[in-house]
């Protein structure tokens, strides 16, 4: 279906690897058309073969993924980094894609760290041994500058965070992402086609205006293969600290995250209620999950990671009995 301006809605997109690339009626006004219908908007195979070496000791990839923006995406990301992290024995990296609003290094505390050049290529930032972060913010002079880029350009740089990086041996890759079904979010999932994706998760809010986008999402995961382990209901009501009454700041008109899960067939990971606490600690560059550990939002998010972490190793456990 076409937008208001008459160009083609990204979930429309037939994909670079498709036969219909280029040709179908999606394709008419987009800038790449021909590049797609040629067969050259896919990944050069020197390419592949780089990426696929550079990741070759990744062990399992994570995208955190939504439509809308503003429902807590990146706060997600940095707190499923740091509770997988909470494992010493684990090593993490968190891959920061949101090109234009890069709000992870903040979030960490990693804010006025730059990266640093190697042999090997670009080190990413350290918070704690076992848990690294690469962003665009990093490359910057200041927080407050903008990135004003074309699409070529982002994805570009994408392509330098996965290749170029020196990520060692890592158990878990998480990738925070921009909101939509964009440029970056097509690059990502076209370049770690060399290497394995375990899956998608999906952060919502639970009103009806966030539920739309992320059917979108959904769709979008479906079109390109990529797996979804399922969506995360963010800011799923308000629990008082003093009387421990429920009231729903974001009332679910339509049923909320679980039952778009239900109509759609998804997995819901779980529910997060509001808890002020975990403003003050991402502004803090601190890790709520240590900062208030008696939080329900923090039971919710220990639950939540421990049913990622166990899709992870139930995907790893299939692979290995394949090979």
């Amino acid at each position: 279906m076409a937008d208001a301006a008459g160009g083609p809605q990204p979930e429309d997109c037939p994909g670079t690897g498709s036969v219909q690339a280029g040709r179908a009626a999606a394709c008419q006004g987009c800038p790449n058309q021909k590049l797609c219908a040629a067969g050259a908007a896919g990944p050069d195979p020197a390419e592949v073969a780089a990426l696929r070496e550079r990741l070759r000791c990744v062990k399992h990839v994570v995208l955190v993924l939504s439509g809308k923006g503003g429902v807590g995406k990146s706060t997600f990301s940095a707190l499923l980094a740091h509770g997988l992290a909470a494992d010493e024995s684990k090593q993490v990296a968190l891959l920061d894609i949101d090109i234009c609003g890069p709000s992870i290094p903040k979030m960490m505390g990693l804010e006025g760290e730059q990266v640093h050049q190697s042999g090997s290529g670009w080190s990413p930032v350290y918070v704690e041994e076992n848990l690294s972060v690469m962003s665009v913010g990093f490359l910057l002079s200041s927080p407050d500058d903008a990135v004003i880029w074309r699409g070529p350009k982002k994805n570009g740089l994408i392509k330098q965070f996965l290749r170029d990086v020196d990520w060692g041996e890592i158990d878990y890759l998480i990738i925070d992402t921009p909101p939509g079904t964009s440029d970056e979010h097509l690059s990502i999932v076209q370049y770690l086609g060399a290497s394995h994706v375990d899956g998608a998760v999906i952060i919502t809010t639970p009103q009806e205006v966030s539920l739309q986008d992320v059917r979108k999402e959904i769709n979008f995961c479906h079109k390109v293969k990529l797996p979804i382990i399922g969506v995360v209901e963010n800011m799923s009501g308000f629990i008082c600290p003093k009387c421990k009454n429920e009231s729903q700041i974001f009332p679910p008109t339509t049923g909320g995250a679980e039952k778009m899960c239900q109509n759609l067939n998804v997995s819901l990971l779980g529910k997060v209620p509001l808890d002020p606490q975990i403003g003050k600690s991402c502004d803090k560059g601190q890790s709520f999950l240590s900062e208030a550990p008696e939080s329900p939002a923090t039971a919710s998010y220990r639950n939540i990671i421990q049913r990622i972490q166990e899709y992870c190793d139930l995907q790893h456990t299939q692979e290995e009995k394949i090979i």
